[in-house]
């Protein structure tokens, strides 16, 4: 093997592994004793479809059950989950969370489309945190209207942007 291309191969990226896989195979919380703090966000999405008599109803409804108003429900529980996100998923760090912003709309005629936008100043991400956020909002959502339909669809929920660390993906949050 030439020189060059033995620098060509040091030189590339490391293949992706698991984060919070030990070199046993063990199950492990990652270590960030070690990491500069700094100003992290990140911004999840999900959906909750709607057949359409469903929808119908509750645009007519102004988005209320009878269980009350669906949509500020489900911003109170989505930021109660942000704020557990720890305690619901094994190897996630408890984290101050500096902000989590909530909004549900509609997106086309049967979609209510929920996003969680939540930041931190920490030595780790808060992408699970804005993953939680949105996904336990939906569920609310079904939570709240499942007396008019169990044919209501969760998802897809999706990482739609984050912000600090290592790399930055999709659009600024």
């Amino acid at each position: 093997m030439s020189a060059a291309s033995s620098r060509s191969s040091s030189r590339r990226a490391a293949a992706p592994r698991l984060t919070h896989i030990d070199p046993e195979g063990r199950p492990t919380m990652v270590d960030v004793s070690a990491k500069a703090v700094t100003a992290r966000s990140a911004t999840a999405r999900c959906a909750v479809r709607f057949p359409a008599a469903v929808a119908e109803q509750l645009r007519a409804s102004g988005l209320r059950s009878a269980k009350g108003g669906i949509v500020d429900t489900a911003i109170i529980a989505g930021t109660m989950a942000v704020k557990r996100t720890h305690e619901l998923i094994p190897f996630c760090h408890p984290l101050p969370i500096d902000g989590a912003r909530l909004t549900i709309d509609w997106d086309g005629e049967r979609v209510l489309l929920i996003e969680c936008t939540v930041r931190t100043t920490h030595r780790t991400g808060v992408e699970m945190e804005a993953l939680t956020g949105a996904t336990v909002a939906a569920l609310t959502v079904y939570d709240m209207c499942k007396a008019l339909s169990h044919a209501i669809v969760i998802g897809p929920a999706k990482l739609v942007a984050k912000r600090g660390g290592k790399r930055d993906v999709g659009a600024a949050a």
